[in-house]
């Protein structure tokens, strides 16, 4: 990396090209990129120094991006071949890599823990990166949300020989890096228009453990069909809230609190109280503080830090609580594959037993409402009330016949709807609801100032 002056990223407006272009920005080089279409991260890394143009015309990029000999180009899966800047670069002797690969190189050299699993890995890794930041061991952290302790995604620490890693599994991105200590949270098939089939994608992940340098280790969610292909220098240690190696026990909910006491195969650290007090982010912590303590974090210092998590922005971030047991409540969440939205709403029913529960979800990708249609529609069912979204397609082209009816036909809950995007604002003024939930990878993050706002106005 001490060859290039400059970095250009194309799809510079994706969370995970982001912390890479903090990394650098910090690290003093030049950073400049392309994206769509403007976003409050675009805007957060513009303010920040980073040059980003909205327009692939290649006569827009930079003079400082133009020496092939001094300029690395990085690029998302998401960008297509054709793009006019990928095209010029590639012509011109620029040297191309995918953002997964600039990733395994920053971190070859560092003691990286790395999280991967079909969900929890943005919660997992986050608080992780938490833990050891608030802790004073430090690390540099790339993560796929921004954290609301930070307002990042991206923590950095020029002395901590740790980095913490969200391993992506699209793409097979997650090949590029060589962890320390590897956490598998779930393996739920997904990206199988990647992959083809769950199996293809389980071998994904076996490759992954193989990937364990020497003397690291392997910590993984009990009864996955993942079978593991770690070296004998590599100890596996297995997680979950009820068993396994790191476990939980003495569980205590109550007046909008989550605490319990942590096993370890060496310990009992008690009176955990999670910052974000949802029934799921038991075994997210678990996994975290697992980690964290392979590579020697204090005791206290991972309890304080999971008290004081904040969370990242839409990983069950709350938009509206009311006080008074029938306040009204908005909850966001970034669910986007089955067993991630069960999860997500089995925790609000915990969270508020007995109310009236409404869920807006948007479908995430063509291809993953074709695989995934009646698991959708099964987690959905678990609602009072549903309103879909149109499909957001994100880098695909429309599929005939996939839409989101697909799930509606099979949804059983009394009330289900689909809205246009235009008039799910004019629907929410004449309902009437108690709990809310907006779920989605999609652009319904656009729309959560609107939902909430017509939410308030609403009476009981």
């Amino acid at each position: 990396m001490k060859d290039f002056d400059s970095l250009y990223f194309v799809g510079a407006g994706g969370i995970g090209m982001a912390a890479l272009e903090r990394y650098f920005l910090a690290m003093g080089k030049r950073v400049a990129g392309y994206d769509r279409t403007p976003s409050e991260l675009t805007d957060a890394l513009q303010r920040e120094g980073v040059h980003i143009d909205f327009d692939e015309d290649p006569t827009l990029i930079p003079a400082d991006c133009r020496d092939p000999e001094r300029t690395l180009v990085v690029y998302t899966p998401a960008v297509p071949d054709s793009h006019q800047g990928l095209t010029y670069f590639r012509e011109h002797g620029f040297q191309v890599l995918k953002r997964a690969a600039l990733l395994g190189i920053v971190t070859e050299h560092s003691r990286g823990l790395c999280f991967a699993g079909t969900h929890g890995k943005t919660t997992t890794s986050s608080m992780a990166a938490h833990i050891l930041h608030s802790s004073g061991i430090g690390c540099n952290a790339f993560l796929g949300g921004v954290l609301r302790n930070y307002n990042s995604n991206f923590l950095l620490s020029k002395t901590s020989p740790f980095s913490v890693i969200e391993a992506d599994e699209f793409d097979r991105s997650f090949h590029h890096l060589r962890p320390h200590v590897a956490v598998v949270t779930s393996t739920d098939p997904d990206h199988l228009d990647i992959y083809g089939t769950a199996e293809n994608y389980l071998e994904s992940f076996a490759h992954f453990t193989e990937l364990i340098q020497p003397g690291g280790a392997l910590i993984i969610h009990t009864g996955l069909a993942l079978k593991p292909r770690v070296g004998d220098q590599v100890k596996t240690y297995t997680y979950s809230r009820d068993e396994g190696d790191f476990h939980a026990v003495n569980i205590r909910k109550g007046n909008g609190n989550i605490t319990f006491d942590l096993v370890t195969p060496w310990e009992t650290l008690k009176d955990v109280s999670l910052g974000v007090p949802v029934t799921v982010n038991i075994e997210n912590a678990i996994a975290a503080m697992a980690a964290c303590r392979l590579v020697d974090a204090p005791l206290e210092a991972m309890r304080d830090a999971i008290g004081t998590f904040m969370g990242p922005k839409r990983r069950f971030e709350f938009w509206l609580k009311e006080d008074g047991e029938h306040g009204k409540v908005m909850i966001d969440d970034y669910a986007h594959h089955p067993d991630e939205l069960r999860a997500s709403i089995t925790s609000v029913r915990d969270l508020y037993p007995g109310r009236q529960l409404t869920v807006i979800f948007q479908p995430h990708l063509y291809t993953r409402t074709r695989d995934f249609a009646p698991g959708f529609a099964q987690a959905l069912s678990l609602a009072d009330e549903v309103i879909l979204l149109p499909i957001y397609p994100a880098r695909e082209q429309p599929i005939p016949g996939v839409a989101s009816e697909m799930i509606l036909e099979n949804i059983t809950s009394a009330k289900k709807f689909i809205y246009s995007k235009e008039n799910l604002i004019k629907s929410i003024h004449l309902s009437n609801f108690d709990v809310l939930l907006t779920a989605g990878a999609g652009d319904i993050a656009n729309l959560l100032p609107q939902i909430c706002d017509e939410f308030k106005k609403q009476k009981h």
